[in-house]
């Protein structure tokens, strides 16, 4: 009788799935450390944001900063492990969003924090209740569409993190040569991982270069960690740090027409995650256990004081780099980001230089481009309907990132749907696609290209 193959892990080939494969402890946590390392800019750039727009005591940030920390890693857990129908049960984590971190500096400033808090909470119940009526147009989201989001959300992503070595153009820091060196470096330290590393130490590729452009920016003299060791030793979110939140459905109109691109956007995300780690993804089933996710983690988390929290597209890189696909090494990242928001390691971690972090972003995040053009490649350009909607798709979605601010005349929710890249793009697809896939009087071309822009079905062997 043959012997069953094994994995690098001794399991029998077949009989995990790689998602659901649970690695050794050791593995576990350094794959969880890398995923971490990317992520914890997002994290403390939103708390450092929130803090200096709103003036908030020592205190109130520190506090900010542990309930960030914590209900990250709360809902990496839920969106890995799931809990029912929440949770997707695929390798994400979660951070505060950056558009909706904007926002929630917006409302308080416009108002005051308790209403901002009451913003969150309140898009978080949106979630919940407008994933039911989502869920209904996700037909309306086949590959072609999928595929250009994908492609936008890399490019957004790759501008953000660039702007963390380049600075913002017009500052006095702007193309700081040593900045740029430093994220220079990083890069190059992690290609020359992937090249020359084997194996586990090659799966870790990304999470070495930062440590070795780390290690080059302390060389330099760019970065000091004595510096952020003070603070007190421990530390737990706090219920209700700013007062009473208070539920102001005007108020949070802004934020509620935002979360509309934001389920767009999670809708991309979870799709490529899926096809990263080999399981085919039901966006009629899988996409409402992601958005559910993100509206009960909003609440939990507005309670303590938090912006919106959403399942981020930043670690799909790191998976795909590393080629680590199982959900548990998320899942450990989840509650080292609790043991984090609790200990002085937040601190500590933010005295990664910014520009040591954009360099491996911008590497992690442009992958996540790669990944649209690959999903894209799948859809057969010969016909008409599917060139024009990504071809406008791509334009009007790229506009807003490669000039922003060129919505600013238009009304405040308007600018909030036509100035992201994501939404614009998403907005874009869908009514093209409709157009000219789902409407009828096209031609004979055109009805060929209809099967090719739609979802295909699921394999026999399809499984959760």
């Amino acid at each position: 009788m043959e012997t069953p193959h094994t994995n690098q892990d001794g399991l029998p080939e077949e009989a995990v799935h790689p998602v659901d494969q649970i690695r050794p402890f050791g593995k576990l946590f350094l794959f969880a450390i890398q995923h971490i390392l990317v992520m914890v800019a997002a994290p403390v750039s939103s708390v450092f944001l929130i803090a200096k727009a709103l003036n908030l005591s020592e205190a109130l940030s520190s506090a900010l900063l542990s309930s960030v920390f914590v209900f990250c890693g709360l809902g990496s857990i839920l969106q890995s492990v799931g809990i029912g129908k929440i949770g997707v049960r695929l390798p994400f984590i979660m951070l505060p969003g950056g558009a909706a971190t904007i926002l929630f500096i917006s409302i308080a400033q416009g108002t005051d924090l308790q209403t901002a808090v009451g913003a969150v909470i309140l898009t978080g119940i949106f979630y919940i209740l407008a994933v039911t009526l989502f869920v209904r147009i996700l037909k309306y989201f086949p590959p072609l569409v999928i595929g250009t989001m994908v492609v936008v959300i890399g490019i957004s992503l790759v501008k953000v993190t660039g702007m963390l070595f380049t600075g913002r153009p017009g500052t006095e820091h702007f193309g700081d040569p040593q900045q740029l060196l430093l994220a220079l470096v990083t890069i190059v330290l992690t290609v020359l991982c992937f090249k020359f590393l084997r194996g586990f130490l090659r799966q870790l590729s990304v999470a070495l270069g930062l440590i070795g452009g780390t290690l080059f920016a302390m060389m330099l003299g760019a970065t000091d960690f004595a510096s952020t060791i003070g603070g007190p030793a421990f530390s737990t979110p706090t219920l209700f740090p700013f007062g009473m939140p208070h539920l102001d459905l005007i108020a949070a109109i802004p934020m509620l027409v935002w979360s509309l691109a934001s389920m767009a956007e999670a809708t991309g995300q979870t799709v490529i995650n899926g096809e990263i780690v080999g399981r085919e993804v039901d966006p009629t089933r899988d996409v409402p256990r992601v958005i559910r996710s993100d509206g009960i983690i909003s609440i939990l988390g507005g309670l303590f004081g938090t912006p919106v929290m959403v399942t981020s597209g930043e670690n799909i890189g790191i998976v795909r780099a590393s080629g680590v696909r199982s959900r548990f090494v998320t899942a450990v990242a989840g509650v080292l980001l609790i043991v984090i928001g609790c200990t002085p390691l937040a601190r500590v971690l933010n005295g990664i230089p910014p520009a040591v972090v954009g360099g491996t972003a911008v590497v992690v995040f442009a992958i996540i481009s790669v990944l649209g053009i690959q999903m894209l490649s799948r859809v057969d350009f010969t016909q008409t309907g599917n060139l024009v909607t990504c071809t406008l798709a791509l334009a009007l979605g790229l506009l807003p990132v490669l000039i922003p601010g060129m919505y600013h005349s238009l009304p405040a929710n308007m600018q909030t749907i036509f100035g992201s890249g994501v939404a614009m793009s998403a907005l874009v697809a869908v009514l093209l696609n409709l157009l000219f896939h789902h409407c009828g009087g096209q031609g004979r071309d055109d009805a060929a290209g209809k099967t090719d822009s739609r979802p295909q079905a699921r394999p026999a062997n399809y499984r959760i």
